[in-house]
């Protein structure tokens, strides 16, 4: 699945890790621009062979084959989106504790992105708070890294995670993916209305893109579009699809200019 491939490096090699030996596959789902309806980029999301759910890919993580787990993640979404014919940005999660050091980890991404011919400056990379960070000085180095590559960065589920707003500070991500807890409802609870606008107000200050996620009423999405948040993801627009690309929203959505 990997053939050709150099998947991880010999620093990090060193460091002891192993292989991830579990063959899997990418399904997309994709950001809209709710104003346009058009897609602003996909989000490769990691599937088994054949069925079954991420959860049965991830499992298998363990400490000593994270870093590999990581590496074929990014190539693999490569490979897999350019088959299909992406012509948009290509959102990947990745792991900052699997990155030991950023300018060697990124080779076989680059390799792949070369092999395929993919633009780099499409490669948008998402961290989670939901894995807590070991080194912030560490991560902050990734994303320096990444950015002087042309690569976007985004914190993804923000608000729901480990570092919050000190996080935002010290690393000034391209996208900032605010987390389904606090969209889920948001168009029946002045609270959320509240928090949410006020993280929108506070990135389009610092320059930084809003983008919500697990959005699965008409009403949220409406509500969202009041605040003034343009990016927008969730099973309302189109849920994941298994080694595809989904390309409009799903009826019932009408984009408003």
């Amino acid at each position: 699945m990997f053939q050709g491939l150099k998947t991880e490096c010999t620093a990090c090699s060193s460091r002891g890790s192993q292989a991830f030996r579990h063959d899997f596959t990418m399904a997309f789902q994709p950001i809209f621009d709710i104003n346009s309806g058009k897609v602003f980029a996909q989000e490769a999301l990691v599937r088994p062979i054949g069925d079954g759910s991420a959860w049965d890919v991830i499992k298998h993580v363990t400490e000593t084959n994270r870093y590999s787990f990581d590496q074929k993640c990014r190539t693999q979404a490569i490979a897999v989106a350019s088959r299909l014919g992406i012509d948009t940005r290509l959102s990947i999660n990745f792991m900052p504790n699997a990155v030991y050091n950023p300018e060697h980890c990124i080779q076989a991404t680059l390799q792949a992105a070369e092999r395929y011919a993919f633009p780099t400056d499409r490669l948008i990379f998402e961290f989670t708070e939901a894995e807590a960070v070991r080194d912030t000085g560490h991560l902050v180095g990734i994303v320096e890294s990444y950015r002087a590559r042309g690569f976007m960065t985004a914190i993804d589920d923000f608000g729901a995670g480990y570092a919050g707003l000190g996080l935002l500070c010290d690393l000034h991500p391209d996208i900032v993916k605010i987390d389904m807890a606090l969209v889920r409802g948001i168009a029946g609870d002045p609270r959320r209305r509240k928090i949410v606008g006020a993280i929108h107000d506070l990135c389009v200050d610092l320059g930084i893109a809003v983008m919500a996620e697990g959005i699965e009423e008409a009403a949220d999405a409406d509500a969202l579009r009041e605040l003034g948040i343009k990016l927008v993801q969730g099973f309302y627009f189109a849920r994941p699809a298994y080694e595809r690309l989904i390309l409009s929203p799903e009826a019932g959505f009408s984009a408003k200019a």
